[in-house]
Formats: structure tokens, sequence, C-alpha cells
């Protein structure tokens, strides 16, 4: 299964690259659209606003398929407006009933409970977190490699991803200092061979007993949707197998990119190679602050 992400800072912006997937034949049924519904009492007037509401509102119109607009009530979070198949199973949720269009004022939210952790997909944190910071998702998964350069190509034009910078391919190479594995990057993380890349890097490390794992990504000048995504499942894959996996040397541009969809709050970054691999024996967790 491919997967491409998009990350938005407004609710317009991904109800845009929302119509724009479906302009490009992505099908509906493969979309999920998560948003923080707007405050009580309070709208734009906008067109795009408009639009937003008219895209959440579909709930009356949607063929069986693809599922109705509704409002998950997620713990640590409060409400999401969901738009697709799965979409309470990104965020971690079991258990959903029968809700409200999120058109609407809600009279219930869907009653959900946690998933236990163990059984979470790796994305659900950083999905949470994305979602907390008043951002707005759209999630693409297809069996299709096609469907999914096209929703990423989308979300290049109309989301968070910087400019492509580098034509060069990914290139990885290990280094060891004590029981710390530093794999060096280059080129770019985006989506296909280089991200499956890194993925299966990470685990064979894991399964060779290594769980100080330092990512150091001096000479990467771009990251795309996907590329982020393997960053967070690498980070979470070698957490739930008890180790620790740090970030170091991130340039200017990839830091951007990170601070713009949140996730210098959810990885552990250091600036320098030296200070973080001493971290691992301070065994010290050292997301970056707002």
């Amino acid at each position: 299964m491919h997967t491409a992400i998009g990350v938005f800072d407004s609710r317009e912006g991904a109800a845009a690259a929302y119509e724009r997937l479906l302009e490009r034949y992505v099908p509906a049924q493969e979309i999920v659209f998560l948003t923080r519904p707007e405050d009580e009492g309070t709208s734009s007037g906008s067109k795009n606003s408009a639009k937003v509401s008219r895209l959440m509102g579909l709930a009356t119109g949607m063929t069986a398929g693809v599922g109705a607009a509704v409002l998950l009530a997620v713990p640590g979070i409060g409400q999401v407006a969901a738009l697709g198949l799965g979409a309470a199973a990104l965020l971690g949720l079991a258990g959903a009933g029968v809700g409200s269009a999120a058109a609407k004022v809600p009279t219930n939210d869907i009653a959900v409970r946690p998933t236990p952790e163990h059984e979470c997909s790796e994305d659900i944190e950083v999905f949470r977190k994305v979602l907390a910071e008043g951002n707005s998702l759209l999630v693409v998964r297809s069996s299709s490699q096609e469907v999914a350069n096209v929703a990423n190509g989308v979300f290049k034009q109309l989301g968070i991803n910087l400019p492509e910078l580098t034509p060069s391919r990914m290139q990885i190479s290990l280094r060891q200092a004590a029981d710390v594995v530093i794999i060096d990057l280059s080129g770019r993380i985006t989506l296909g061979e280089e991200s499956a890349l890194l993925r299966q890097v990470v685990r064979e490390n894991l399964e060779h007993g290594n769980k100080r794992i330092l990512l150091n990504l001096r000479d990467v000048a771009y990251i795309d949707s996907t590329g982020l995504g393997e960053l967070v499942k690498s980070y979470t894959t070698v957490r739930s197998h008890g180790g620790h996996l740090r970030l170091t040397e991130v340039n200017e541009r990839v830091h951007n990119l990170l601070r713009m969809t949140k996730l210098h709050l959810v990885l552990e970054i250091e600036p320098e190679e030296s200070a973080a691999i001493q971290s691992f024996d301070k065994n010290i967790r050292t997301p970056e602050t707002a």
C-alpha cells in the first residue's frame, strides 16, 4: 500500500487540494480528509470557507463507498471533522458509532475509544500532533504507485512541500560510534525507492540488535510528504522496539519544513552530531520547543 500525506495550515487549502485530487482522478474512496472544525459562531464568509463547508457537508450526497463526513471526538484534541473511509483508524480510534454530519452543529460526537497502543498505526502520533496544532491533513492510501505519485504532486503544489532543489537520488552510508549506529543520508527522501530504502535500513539495524540510531541529515536537501511520514515511521518503529532514534545536522531548508509541519515537536533533533551521540547515554528525550 502506497501512502501520500499532505499537511495544510488552513482548512481552505486542504479543501482546494481535495478537489484537485478528484480532478486528477484520485479515487474518492482512497482519500481521507481530517481537519479541526471552526469555532462556534466564527465564519470568514469567504468563498473558500463555503467550499470547505460544502466538502464537509457531503454526508447526504456521498456514495456508500466513500462514507459520510462526521465529527470524531479525539482524546487530547477535541473534535476533528473527518471525511473518508478509515478516518477513525488513522487517529487511533475504535468502536465508532453513527454520528452527525460535520457540516451541521452536532448534538453528540461519535462515541469512540482510544485503540490500545500496541495496535496503533505508526502514523497516529504525528497525525494527532499536526491536527492539535490547528493544521489540516489529507491522506491518500492506494495500491497504485501512479495514484500516490499524482497525490504527492498535488501536495507539492498546494501543501507544505518546498520546491525540489536536487535531482539526486538518496544515498545511504553507515558508521559506528560506540553503540550508536550513524546513518548518513544524502540527496532526497521521497515517495518510492528512497523512503523504502530508509525503512529497510532502520529495520535491518533493529533486527541486528542496534537500538541506538542516529540519522545525519546534513546532505539531505529535500523531503516530500512521504519522506516526512517515513521519518516518523522510523522514529516510532525504533521506539516500539525499545530503542532511540535521533536526527542531527538538519540543514535550514529541511529544518524549516519540520517546523512548518510541527514535526520538530515530535522527533528528537540535535544540532551537532557529537552532542547527539552523547545524548543517547543521557537517555533523554529532546524534541525541540515551539
